[in-house]
């Protein structure tokens, strides 16, 4: 075999279309071997001789794509010292572009035997792990181009790839839960009729089980476990994993760019698969320990700011090389649009504090690809001081924790949430304005992966985690949710109607807030874990996603219209009947939830007063005609919110007054921007209250939306109302008024 001496860069295997080189960082190593791997089970070794700057490299004529490799690195094993190199073990790439296989968890992919921890184990691993894969960069991407939505036009849509697609019932049963799978018509479709402008997908980058979980008949469902943060995912690809899965991904993303979807990764830098000083040696930890991971005083064990045994050391030049480098490809070669930054204040952690000056956000403000993209923080992580909502710096959104607590709390009835609310519906400007950011850097959500869904989130007062056999322990135990006076399923058709209500009132909050709004797969259907609210281990029913049977209950997009004619969520009944009705069949139920998310969306999408690019001023806009105030709040009396009427503790309700012809941001061309005017009328009591239309804000009102019935209105179908009308809401709704421009 040739050996030419190759280039120390770029990182990983690099096909020219004529051989592959290699390139592998290690200040600890005394010697690297490249090991190629066979389908009989040999390989071939070929020592890595040429050294620049501790990257070892060569070049092989002839390696062509779909070969699988990994290294061998013969170097200190001094775990007192945090060096566990161990030749016995092959490793995997930290820059493979794709990985080959799954590990089993024999005691071989261990650097110590089991039971003594401090016994080296020279067993051979590579039987028993996974290997790094060539691919072949080249793509053909058409007239892709990334649809670079602004934020203010985003919605965002949480996703995993599995749990979304491995249940539809149009996608054909090779294909579901795949990449594949997020490229079909039926999906897109789906995505495009919701409003959806982006598609954060859980992590992709190649992840392992955890033995642990493994052992008890579970697995790592989420994957938030990686171990090569260039590769995607394998067992997400429907092609196969000797480099197809790249190819699949890649098709994945041009379908949906085509569109008009945004692709955004939920990615994980702050740690990796080897877990703690008993985990496995897979890759980084065999090839330098001390300079990829954050070493306690004791050198032997892990500073874990990430609750999963390791941190990565973000001060190290080499780790922050690694990350730029992984984004950078992400971006340029498989053309994702944005990253969501999994437990992000680890990444600022250079020292023991979570530091916004810290190297990695340097880096990242001035990379020219990298700042171009979304960047969305997870603002917290399990270390001391982690809790950083508000705290990150310009150029970066946050998934605002606070707004998720304020609103769930407002719509379950907890007394003093009015103020905090109002910041919240505007765009949180307590967390965001002084440091020059603006709105749209409040990613505003209810529900998201991690906890209750939507339906749980009404149905469950508790967390009901049996199934992860951890005897209910874990879990976050103060969810924030009422389960609407019956825990779990039942039949009583008033509990039906007040959780099918509150799940309107939190998804058109959501709609209606200023900020980013962002979705939970199948929330838009009210789908559940049967109130588990840790559901990382349940890749199964429990997880996925169950789509309506087509053909059954509302057409999709269109108000919801009961078979039943004395249902009072009938809009074609004008009278409230009284009594116990009928209970909907559950995919009428999720039919017309989803009918009402679609129409709230689109609510939003055409009315760019729900969607400000500036905070509001709280006084009429210079060079107007317009004497009335951007906003306004008021009680359900119709008069101007006092300092009494915030503080009041038992405030559960407010009226909003949203002046469109007072939006202070020009638009593209300079032009300015008008909209109509609404008022939001928000009653967040257990009992039906009055609400007063102001006098002085418009003569007529037209309803658009009211969340005791399952629709909304538009093209100026509503009911009428006038100034000084008194209107009827029900306990725990909200009601939304027009006033045309």
């Amino acid at each position: 075999m040739q050996v030419w001496p190759g280039q120390m860069y770029p990182l990983g295997a690099t096909y020219d279309g004529a051989g592959t080189n290699f390139a592998v960082f290690s200040e600890a190593a005394k010697r690297i071997e490249l090991c190629l791997l066979h389908d009989d089970g040999s390989e071939t070794a070929v020592e890595l001789r040429e050294s620049d700057a501790f990257v070892r490299h060569a070049y092989l004529p002839g390696v062509m794509p779909g070969q699988r490799y990994g290294f061998r690195v013969h170097g200190p094993y001094e775990p007192e010292r945090g060096q566990r190199c161990n030749s016995a073990k092959l490793l995997l790439d930290p820059y493979a572009r794709a990985m080959s296989g799954r590990i089993d968890w024999d005691e071989a992919v261990y650097g110590y035997h089991f039971g003594r921890p401090e016994v080296r184990n020279d067993l051979d691993s590579a039987p028993h792990t996974m290997a790094s894969v060539v691919v072949n960069p080249y793509f053909d991407w058409g007239d892709d181009r990334p649809p670079r939505t602004a934020y203010h036009e985003t919605v965002l849509y949480e996703a995993h790839v599995k749990g979304l697609t491995m249940r539809h019932p149009e996608l054909p049963e090779e294909l579901r839960g795949t990449y594949a799978a997020l490229a079909h018509p039926a999906i897109i479709d789906h995505l495009t009729k919701l409003g959806v402008t982006a598609l954060e997908l859980m992590p992709v980058h190649q992840f392992v089980q955890d033995h642990r979980l493994v052992d008890a008949g579970l697995t790592n469902y989420w994957g938030y476990n990686t171990i090569g943060f260039f590769a995607p995912h394998n067992a997400y690809a429907s092609w196969g994993d000797r480099g197809q899965q790249v190819l699949e991904f890649k098709t994945a993303v041009r379908a949906l760019h085509q569109a008009g979807i945004e692709v955004i990764l939920d990615v994980v830098y702050n740690h990796t698969a080897e877990g703690s000083h008993l985990g496995p040696t897979l890759s980084f930890r065999g090839l330098d320990n001390a300079s990829y991971y954050r070493l306690s005083e004791d050198r032997k064990y892990y500073m874990d700011t990430t609750g999963t045994g390791n941190s990565l050391l973000m001060r190290s030049p080499h780790v922050l090389q690694l990350v730029m480098d992984s984004l950078r490809y992400w971006v340029q070669e498989m053309r994702v649009d944005g990253f969501r930054f999994d437990l992000a204040a680890t990444l600022a952690r250079q020292f023991h504090e979570v530091d916004r000056l810290s190297s990695f956000f340097d880096l990242v403000h001035q990379d020219p690809v990298v700042s171009q993209v979304k960047l969305i923080a997870e603002p917290w992580d399990v270390g001391e001081g982690g809790y950083q909502v508000g705290n990150f710096p310009p150029l970066w959104t946050e998934w605002n924790g606070k707004y998720r607590d304020t609103v769930r709390d407002l719509w379950r009835g907890e007394p003093r949430t009015l103020a905090e609310f109002g910041s919240r519906l505007t765009g949180s400007s307590d967390l965001y304005q002084e440091d020059g950011r603006r709105p749209l850097a409040s990613v505003n959500f209810v529900t998201c992966h991690d906890g209750f869904t939507l339906h749980d989130l009404v149905a469950y007062n508790e967390k009901h985690n049996e199934a992860n056999g951890e005897d209910n322990r874990d879990g976050e135990r103060f969810n924030r949710s009422w389960n609407c006076g019956a825990e779990g399923p039942t039949d009583d058709p008033g509990v039906r109607r007040l959780r099918a209500r509150q799940m309107r009132n939190f998804l058109a909050t959501l709609m209606l807030s200023q900020g980013v709004p962002m979705l939970s797969h199948g929330d838009e259907f009210g789908r559940s874990q049967g109130g588990n609210n840790n559901a990382y281990c349940q890749d199964n029913e429990l997880s996925w996603v169950r789509w309506p049977e087509p053909g059954r209950g509302g057409g999709a997009g269109e108000p919801y219209v009961s078979d039943d004619p004395d249902d009072p969520d009938d809009p074609d009944d004008p009278d409230e009947a009284d009594g116990p009705q009928e209970t909907p069949r559950a995919d009428e139920e999720q039919l017309a939830l989803l009918a009402f998310v679609r129409q709230m969306v689109w609510l939003r999408r055409d009315h760019p007063v729900f969607r400000r690019r500036r905070f509001f001023q709280g006084h009429p806009m210079e060079g107007t005609h317009d004497e009335l105030s951007d906003i306004a709040w008021f009680t359900a009396g119709g008069e101007e919110m006092g300092p009494r009427d915030w503080q009041s503790v038992h405030a559960k309700s407010l009226t909003v007054f949203l002046n469109g012809s007072s939006i202070s941001e020009p638009g593209p061309r300079g032009e300015p921007i008008t909209d109509d005017s609404f008022l939001l009328m928000f009653n967040a009591h257990d009992q039906e209250k009055q609400f007063m239309v102001p006098e002085h804000l418009g003569r007529q009102w037209q309803v658009v939306v009211d969340t005791d019935r399952p629709f909304v209105v538009a093209d100026g179908g509503g009911a009428k109302v006038k100034a000084g009308d008194r209107l009827t809401l029900v306990g725990r709704s909200l009601l939304v008024l027009q006033r045309p421009a």
